[in-house]
């Protein structure tokens, strides 16, 4: 059987509120009971009944985060960053991934054990913009990613189109003309691919390059070995390219990976750039240039909105859309050496 707070007070010679106060870590509490509480806590290996707590105090000191996939190195990355962010304001959290489907992302919506926490971040993938009605439920929400704006809750995202513009930009800089570009969905506007692939086009507009559609690999999912794939279909078209935006990451190092196994140099024969940097690419070889999106601003931002909306219990005002700040990260793979 599970232990219980009495079992632990019993075992440390405390009372129960005593036991209460150090499990919600009230200040004042002596060094030496707070020790003898920890230590029977571990011995028993006792949890909180988070049903419990919440009922008693409406609160259960855990929040949400649903995200598509923790395969993709920038969700678990995320991940990391949003339980760093949620311990330093004394919250736990759940993850859990939807595999960016629609009906297991409205499932989630719709999971009673969302009571159990106080409420929930969450990066949809399958839903959109038409099913913005749908994400209006009782916990408190806050909205990651690009696929539902203007919703009816607070929203968190990068700035795809800008930072989309100002990689391409980069390559532009160091005198690149033939920039391929992969990862595009066809025919998507919102969602971060729509949103990369119009920043990609304003850059070339106003360096007075054309835009060709040869150069524009398509796929749906944005993992290693879609990039790869991609990659290789550009390579055996036989198009002209000089250089590569990738539109994350995981992409970006597929890319690499066929680059050199076709003898080509990067980043004398082809520049590339991805989107996200994510741990890896600091240490790929060549190392990888890349858009820092803000991952660390996007989850403190979206925790410090989602406890504002937790406290205020509803009564706060229109939901707000919030950006992230990034910057560009000229590794090897564009010429540059910053780590």
């Amino acid at each position: 059987m599970s232990s219980t707070l009495h079992d632990v007070a019993r075992l440390a010679g405390v009372s129960i509120k005593t036991v209460s106060n150090v499990m919600n870590d009230y200040e004042h509490v002596s060094a030496a009971t707070r020790s003898k509480v920890l230590a029977a806590v571990q011995e028993l290996d006792y949890r909180p009944n988070l049903s419990a707590r919440s009922l008693r105090s409406g609160r259960s000191g855990v929040i949400g985060l649903a995200v598509p996939e923790l395969s993709l190195a920038y969700f678990a990355q995320l991940a990391d960053e949003v339980i760093r962010a949620a311990a330093a304001v004394g919250l736990n959290v759940i993850i859990e991934q939807t595999g960016g489907n629609r009906e297991r992302e409205l499932q989630m919506l719709r999971n009673p054990r969302l009571r159990l926490t106080d409420g929930l971040l969450f990066s949809p993938l399958g839903l959109g913009i038409e099913d913005a009605p749908l994400v209006a439920i009782d916990t408190p929400l806050v909205l990651l990613g690009e696929r539902i704006f203007n919703g009816p809750a607070d929203h968190v995202a990068m700035q795809n189109v800008e930072a989309a513009k100002a990689a391409t930009e980069h390559l532009l800089s160091i005198g690149r003309r033939r920039i391929a570009v992969i990862g595009a969905h066809a025919g998507e506007v919102i969602g971060s691919a729509g949103l990369r692939l119009e920043g990609y086009r304003a850059a070339l507009a106003e360096a007075g390059v054309d835009f060709d559609e040869a150069l524009v690999g398509y796929m749906g999912a944005w993992h290693r070995v879609n990039g790869a794939q991609a990659m290789q279909r550009i390579l055996d078209s036989g198009v002209d390219f000089d250089a590569v935006f990738a539109m994350n990451d995981e992409l970006a190092l597929g890319a690499l990976r066929v680059l050199q196994h076709a003898g080509c140099a990067v980043p004398d024969d082809v520049a590339v750039i991805g989107f996200d940097d994510v741990d890896e690419g600091r240490y790929s070889i060549p190392s990888l240039s890349t858009v820092d999106p803000g991952r660390r601003e996007i989850a403190e931002t979206a925790v410090r909105t989602l406890v504002e909306r937790i406290e205020d219990k509803g009564r706060a005002g229109e939901p707000r859309e919030l950006r992230a700040a990034f910057r560009i990260r000229h590794r090897e793979s564009t010429g540059g050496s910053e780590d």
